[in-house]
């Protein structure tokens, strides 16, 4: 259940922080800084795939938006803009050597050393901005994206959008997916299901989550706890662009149970059907044509190999002459 350690993966050799590039040894914070004692950060998780056209990004904008609108939740502007974060993220994967990575941006309350603040007000402490990359392989396992996964309907309740708010991608928030990974990992499960304080389906650890029903592409609308993912909006799009019908609407427990298909949507995950939960089959016990159907076109766009939908510009190459010539 230990994670993968870092020397065995493939690292850029510099992070990116507050505008310079730094060695990614030195890439390190106080103990007392304010984030690591409350919390204090926004973050984003990113993919850069090897396209049939080159490397790139797969809706780098929209991430960096993310990012933007959660600091402003949490009154905590980078001072970047969005184009700067996009270009420092480009230029770093530049410089990394790597043709495929994952890139976690993340800003946070740091440490004023010559006059620290220890206590729970934020404001005295400065903000920070990193954008690290590395290699990082298919988040819940290589076989998962065809075969699916067992996961489990969690006893741990999502955070309430009012306590913890849902539509900011906040370091904070993941204790509380902490401990829903956890107990599915003891329990023998890949990953849970969190419901909502109402008992409505809400997300898992880090996944949005979608059922298929007569057809019907099924998911609990962002009034569920639910954070507005990149992936999730991607499978939306790509959906009514098939003509599959979506459905925004709150889901009971059972109706998970019941469901043809069910399946996980996220950056790390992408597109990961779920076989079973709690142990009940769902559909047939395996990946169904729908979610088939799904990751198909979605993997088509992230390789270059057909455009997104309305002809969206979802791929930011890191190469210039790439992206010329893709377009």
């Amino acid at each position: 259940m230990a994670g993968k350690d870092v020397s065995t993966m493939k690292i850029s050799p510099k992070v990116w922080k507050n505008g310079e590039f730094i060695d990614w040894n030195d890439a390190k914070i106080h103990v007392m800084s304010h984030v690591v004692n409350y919390g204090s950060s926004v973050f984003e998780g990113i993919r850069c795939y090897q396209t049939s056209k080159g490397s790139a990004v797969f809706r780098l904008t929209e991430h960096m938006q993310r990012l933007i609108n959660s600091g402003k939740i949490y009154r905590m502007d980078s001072g970047y803009s969005r184009q700067q974060l996009c270009d420092a993220t480009v230029e770093l994967i530049g410089q990394s050597g790597l043709d495929h990575c994952y890139i976690r941006p993340i800003v946070f309350r740091g440490l004023d050393e010559a006059s620290p603040a220890f206590g729970v007000n934020p404001f005295p402490n400065p903000i920070d901005t990193y954008i690290a990359v590395w290699q990082w392989g298919k988040y819940l396992g290589e076989e998962a994206l065809e075969a699916g996964i067992d996961v489990c309907v969690s006893s741990w309740t999502r955070i309430t959008s009012n306590a913890m708010p849902s539509m900011a991608k906040a370091g904070a928030n993941y204790m509380n997916s902490q401990l829903i990974k956890m107990e599915a990992l003891l329990g023998g499960f890949s990953e849970g299901i969190a419901l909502d304080d109402r008992g409505m389906v809400s997300e898992g650890s880090g996944e949005n989550i979608f059922l298929v029903n007569n057809g019907k592409l099924i998911t609990p609308p962002l009034g569920a706890s639910v954070l507005p993912g990149i992936t999730r909006d991607s499978v939306i799009q790509i959906a009514r662009e098939l003509g599959i019908e979506i459905v925004e609407t709150n889901i009971q427990r059972a109706a998970l149970y019941l469901a043809d298909e069910v399946f996980f949507t996220g950056t790390a995950a992408e597109i990961t059907p779920i076989r079973a939960i709690d142990r009940i089959e769902i559909g047939e016990g395996r990946r169904g044509p729908v979610t088939k159907q799904l990751q198909d076109e979605f993997f088509k766009i992230i390789d270059a190999t057909r455009p997104a939908p309305a002809g969206a510009d979802w791929l930011t190459f890191v190469n210039k002459t790439d992206e010329a010539v893709a377009a």
